[in-house]
């Protein structure tokens, strides 16, 4: 046996070869040696794709959003607002709503002067200052005119966090206001710098405010190449010290305030950076751990799609906290986070969810993850998770691919990428893991299409071989069907149910007898390639030419249910196109010819019919015979299609006009024939209110009534004068007025055609 799969593998190993490599590019890229874009961009795509998927969508009542909206800003006026303002909101939360936790995400940057108590302090230090009553009035309205120290008092004490930014675009830095202390101290890290983001610049509240609140947490997200928001850091450095985010100091500050500690990756430093697997919060003897990627952040979990529609968080306008519209302890133990939606302030940023997202709420994302126990990161052992997905995959198929037969590797090749997403999406959805799968995915892909590709090269002689030998008995427009699945097709005569057109030019011999040889072939050259064209568009097979006349089939070799609506359809084109021919030979000066189409469905036998020394696939029986002898009554009917009952009744689509019942040479009993006026839903008004009547004189014409004959006969051809079928009935009419009543009267019409 290892005697036969050394031989087999011997035989395959160029095929083995070719479907290895997309392993070796694949391992390239994961080692940053062959940078390839597309698959970080398709990585992104597939995470963003599977958080839209899993996303819960339900409503977190634990949190809610005070948004600063259009509507508050129209009831209070634009931003910033006085300070006295938000302290009345700080208070109505607290003590009317008792919330558990406040958060900021809106900045407190410069002093709030809209009072005017500073110039009225100027005032009484200079023109007013020899003023008593005006200094003894100013010292008694400056506490309620230091708006500032209002909103201060209403933060001291209470379970606060402001907001702020970290900035890093200016080389020297530019700060602002006053940061908070530290979240990590530095004499709890091991000497080295922690891989997290790095900031040159701040942007805080003031002193008053920053002193009277407990905790500040800084409301910076990861914005990806892509310009989308996947993620938050929970830590970051600014100057050697490292600082927590808003989302992070809520959740601390709604458990008590823990101390933060770091999780090392490793157990001793190693490299010029410590990298953290989690930041521990610890407290009272118990520990949590809150997992980070190596930019100390974690992914967002997006709840739903965002916004007050969006039905992850309850969103209230601040107005109406304000106003005191809430009932009391409405919001009693929720955690509030302050923030707006209102586009003019800026803060709506582009996430997987949505493109423009409240910035609010990827805090409370990130905030209800941490209260759920849950997070989203990707861990330091990515790219080994790649390396070896990509190896269990790629060497799989290479292995046995080239071993296995088209249908077998396809399962097999489904099978590696079904295994695949399924073990990513487990590990995303139970583990909380967002670990790469563009690269495994497209690598299997490619192994898959390399393999096959390289078989179907190689199989292209034998294919090749098989035209060749069909083209000596099949047409060649149906070898390139049969040679995709040789299998699915026999040359073997059978019988089926199929529809037969037949189609001759009319005036081909005067036209023959007028016009030079070479002329005669562009014509005919010109004709028959519009017809012909015709016929292939809709499935049909080509027969043969004779002379002036193309034989063609539907529903062989490919079986085509619908072969006689087709065949009907290719007949009114192939009208409509002989048509537009003449109005061309008119303006040029040739000239005009005619069409005569009969079609007939009918079980025939179709296969390689022939001698030895010429065969063609064609198709033979009196079914056949019958749709020759129909193209021969087109002339006398004076119309360019005969259909007979049989392929009408398998096109309901179509209008149909009956014609007669015709007795032709070969068949005993009459056989029905029509002509199809258009499609149903293109029938033109006036031509249905023709059709109406003519159904009514066929009747009348069956019942011998001549006289309703006549009545009905003058209408019609007071709507169609020179109609050859209205004027053929009108002197059947004539010749058969005298004539006894025959209760058995047969109306069908003898022919005898060739």
């Amino acid at each position: 046996m290892l005697q036969s799969l050394s031989h087999l593998f011997r035989r395959r190993w160029r095929r083995i070869a070719v479907t290895l490599i997309p392993l070796v590019f694949a391992l390239l890229h994961v080692a940053d040696v062959l940078h390839l874009q597309v698959l970080e961009r398709l990585d992104n795509i597939i995470y963003d794709t599977r958080l839209r998927v899993t996303m819960p969508r339900t409503l977190d009542e634990r949190i809610v959003i005070v948004d600063i909206d259009e509507k508050s800003l129209g009831r209070v006026g634009q931003w910033p607002w006085r300070r006295d303002k938000m302290a009345a909101l700080v208070r109505e939360l607290f003590e009317r709503q008792q919330v558990s936790v406040i958060g900021f995400d809106v900045l407190f940057a410069e002093a709030d002067e809209s009072s005017g108590l500073s110039t009225l302090q100027e005032l009484a230090q200079g023109p007013l200052r020899s003023q008593p009553a005006f200094q003894e009035q100013l010292k008694r309205l400056a506490p309620s005119l230091d708006y500032d120290a209002l909103f201060a008092q209403s933060l001291r004490g209470q379970p606060v966090v402001l907001g702020y930014y970290l900035s890093g675009e200016d080389r020297d830095g530019i700060t602002k206001g006053m940061l908070p202390d530290p979240a990590l101290p530095l004499e709890r890290l091991r000497g080295l710098p922690l891989g997290a983001t790095t900031w040159r610049g701040y942007s805080s509240n003031i002193e008053a405010l920053t002193h009277a609140a407990p905790a500040a947490g800084f409301f910076n997200s990861i914005t990806d190449e892509d310009g989308v928001v996947r993620s938050l850091p929970l830590l970051a450095e600014y100057q050697g010290q490292y600082y927590e985010s808003l989302a992070l100091a809520m959740f601390r500050t709604a458990i008590g305030l823990p101390e933060i500690h770091p999780g090392f990756v490793n157990p001793t430093p190693v490299g010029t950076h410590d990298l953290l697997q989690s930041i521990m919060l610890r407290q009272d003897g118990r520990t949590l751990a809150l997992p980070v990627d190596q930019q100390l952040a974690t992914l967002i979990p997006y709840r739903g799609p965002g916004d007050a529609k969006g039905g992850s968080f309850r969103y209230i306008s601040a107005s109406d906290v304000l106003d005191g519209v809430l009932p009391p302890g409405q919001l009693k133990d929720q955690l509030v986070l302050v923030g707006s939606t209102a586009p003019g302030l800026l803060d709506l940023r582009v996430t997987p969810v949505g493109r423009t997202y409240p910035g609010v709420e990827t805090h409370a994302n990130v905030l209800s993850a941490f209260l759920d126990g849950k997070s989203i990161v990707r861990p330091d052992y990515a790219a080994g998770f790649d390396v070896l997905q990509l190896l269990c995959a790629g060497l799989l198929l290479a292995v046995a691919l080239p071993l296995l037969s088209a249908s077998s590797a396809v399962l097999l090749s489904a099978g590696v990428v079904s295994a695949l997403v399924g073990l990513n999406l487990w590990m995303y959805i139970a583990q909380g893991l967002a670990l790469p799968l563009a690269t495994a995915l497209v690598m299997s892909m490619l192994a898959f299409a390399l393999n096959m590709a390289y078989g179907y090269f190689v199989e292209s002689r034998s294919k090749r071989e098989l035209a060749a030998l069909f083209s000596a008995y099949v047409p060649p427009e149906l070898v390139a069907e049969m040679v995709k699945q040789p299998e699915h097709y026999s040359m073997q005569a059978t019988n089926r149910e199929l529809t037969v057109m037949f189609c001759d030019m009319r005036g081909f011999t005067a036209m023959s007898e007028r016009m030079e040889p070479l002329q005669l072939q562009a014509l005919l050259n010109e004709v028959f390639s519009k017809l012909t064209h015709i016929i292939r568009s809709h499935r049909g097979t080509i027969d043969k030419y004779m002379g002036d006349c193309v034989m063609a089939f539907w529903g062989a070799p490919v079986a085509t249910p619908d072969h006689a609506q087709l065949a009907v359809t290719a007949a009114l084109e192939m009208s409509q196109a002989i048509g537009q021919i003449n109005a061309n030979h008119r303006q040029r000066g040739l000239p005009e010819i005619g069409v005569g189409i009969g079609l007939n469905t009918g079980v025939m036998c179709v296969g390689d019919m022939g001698s030895d020394i010429r065969r063609s696939y064609t198709v033979i029986g009196d079914a056949v015979n019958l749709g020759s002898r129909l193209e021969g009554l087109s002339k006398h009917y004076g119309t360019s299609i005969v259909v007979s009952e049989s392929a009408m009744q398998l096109a309901p689509q179509f209008v149909w006009q009956a014609m007669d019942r015709v007795r032709v040479k070969g068949k005993a009993q009459a056989v029905p024939i029509y002509q199809p006026l258009a499609p149903r839903d293109q029938l033109p008004a006036e031509l249905a209110e023709e059709l109406v009547i003519w159904e009514g004189f066929l009747r009348a014409y069956a019942a011998q009534e001549w006289a309703q004959c006549d009545k009905l006969m003058a209408q019609l051809r007071g709507l169609r004068p020179r109609c050859t079928l209205y004027e053929l009935y009108a002197a059947r009419v004539e010749g058969l007025r005298g004539l006894p009543f025959e209760p058995d009267w047969d109306s069908a019409t003898n022919f005898d055609t060739k």
